[in-house]
């Protein structure tokens, strides 16, 4: 793992001056890529740190990588022909389609996915700290940052609609790069920020923000995917396919080796390990598949109509066309068709339960704690039990990194100690603590529960150490 942090490191500082004024006969291969937006790792900070691309493609061929906050810039590069490979969200794909389709020589193609989340988990709307608002309603007559046209700015005008508010009119959108929206923030200059993968979960990490919505609320599909020029793919099949064995590849690492991945990509982006291991880890947000499937498609037609309400003068796409998948078949072999049907994240927790004595197997209560210290997560059977590892952890001296709990309704995995508890006393020992990311997540459930009521984190440790005495005193659960 450390050499790999070295290699991610170094090729981070060197930047994009790899090919600079060198001309030893080598073909230069352009890539695209957002170093900070960790759903596209597979296709971006982490391949170009194991070194797969250069390795497929061998000794004819250099890579310079372009890195950029947002989409919109890889975009305008392939219109101008500067960019060959670019990696980017599903609106931004739209907008890169769009753009293009009507020039040639920039006509770009879908050909491979990095990551998705099916319910849309990985957008999200998030306030101030001290904000009095607790609902995405509460943001009407408001401001909110959020990069025009992008993955972010799609779901907050869903979300909006859904709470009966007009985009247009009930909320200002401040259109700001995502760092330049999390400082305006803090400043009071914004009253919400509605950002991508992984600006929402950096904040609230960083107790620089809280989370008001959970973008898996909308249960729209949501991803980021890879797109080539098509008239660069046909002249360089070779390097495509090279590309995509090197993705794949990746993404098998990324499965195998999530807390290296982890720690790898944190170095080379300076965002917490913490944070990216939310999302990329063993049943994160972002599950990591390279194939094209069906849902993810209908759902990036489905967005099309919202893109055209933004106002970035978007012409519609024939999604079936810009989407092209024959690359990615040859890349990928035999078994395309059958793991494209499948929607099973291919890292998940497992294991048994140190607190509670049972394997892990249901994803939608398995967590995980990862303790100062350790190089592997303790799996977690419930959030009940987890919070029982947690409060064994401290009353034992040992500092937590961090807990990640699937929130009880959307199954989007969020920090512990930064969710909103409910306690169900009707509710078996195991499954009596609930998580939810957002307090309208908690709300809800309390409604449909007479006797559940919502407690502080702190008061849930309380009670798991509580539980932890008594089967200490060999007293019955």
């Amino acid at each position: 793992m450390r050499k790999l942090i070295a290699a991610v490191a170094l090729l981070a500082a060197a930047g994009c001056s790899v090919s600079a004024g060198a001309d030893d006969g080598r073909q230069t291969v352009v890539v695209g890529y957002q170093s900070k937006t960790i759903n596209t790792v597979t296709a971006g900070t982490l391949l170009r740190g194991l070194g797969y691309l250069e390795k497929r493609l061998g000794d004819g061929y250099r890579v310079e990588w372009q890195d950029y906050d947002t989409g919109a810039p890889i975009t305008a590069k392939m219109v101008a022909g500067k960019i060959d490979i670019g990696s980017m969200g599903d609106y931004p794909l739209l907008i890169n389609a769009s753009r293009t389709q009507g020039v040639a020589a920039a006509r770009t193609e879908l050909v491979s996915v990095t990551g998705y989340n099916l319910r849309g988990g990985l957008n999200s709307v998030v306030v101030a700290p001290s904000s009095d608002v607790r609902t995405l309603a509460g943001l009407k007559g408001k401001k909110v940052s959020a990069s025009s046209g992008s993955a972010g700015h799609g779901t907050l005008v869903q979300a909006l609609e859904r709470a009966g508010l007009d985009p247009a009119t009930d909320v200002e959108v401040v259109n700001q790069q995502p760092p330049v929206g999390a400082s305006a923030l803090q400043s009071g200059n914004v009253q919400g920020y509605a950002q991508f993968v992984a600006w929402p979960g950096l904040l609230v990490f960083r107790n620089q923000a809280r989370l008001v919505y959970d973008g898996s609320a909308l249960d729209v599909p949501t991803f980021h995917g890879v797109v080539v020029r098509q008239a660069y793919a046909k002249e360089h099949p070779d390097v495509v396919q090279a590309f995509l064995q090197a993705q794949i590849d990746a993404t098998r690492y990324l499965h195998e080796h999530p807390v290296e991945a982890a720690e790898a990509v944190a170095e080379a982006t300076g965002l917490p390990a913490e944070v990216v291991y939310l999302y990329n880890g063993r049943d994160g947000i972002a599950s990591f598949d390279v194939t094209m499937k069906p849902r993810l498609l209908a759902a990036l037609d489905h967005d099309q109509k919202y893109l055209k309400s933004i106002g970035t003068d978007f012409a519609g796409v024939d999604v079936a066309r810009f989407a092209n998948d024959s690359y990615l078949r040859k890349a990928y072999g035999a078994s395309y068709d059958a793991d494209t049907a499948s929607t099973a994240n291919a890292a998940k927790i497992g294991g048994t339960d140190e607190a509670c004595g049972t394997a892990v197997g249901d994803p939608a209560k398995a967590g995980e704690v990862w303790l100062a210290g350790e190089d592997r997560l303790r799996p977690a059977a419930t959030p009940a039990c987890l919070l029982r590892q947690v409060a064994a952890a401290v009353s034992g001296g040992k500092a937590v990194r961090a807990a990640y709990v699937p929130d009880a309704a959307t199954g989007t995995h969020w920090f512990a100690d930064r969710s909103v508890w409910v306690r169900d006393p009707s509710a078996g020992e195991d499954d009596r603590f609930k998580p939810f990311t957002t307090g309208d997540g908690a709300q809800a459930y309390v409604k449909e529960h007479p006797k559940a009521e919502i407690v502080g984190y702190d008061e849930a440790l309380k009670a798991a150490a509580g539980a932890l005495k008594a089967a200490a005193g060999g007293t019955s659960r």
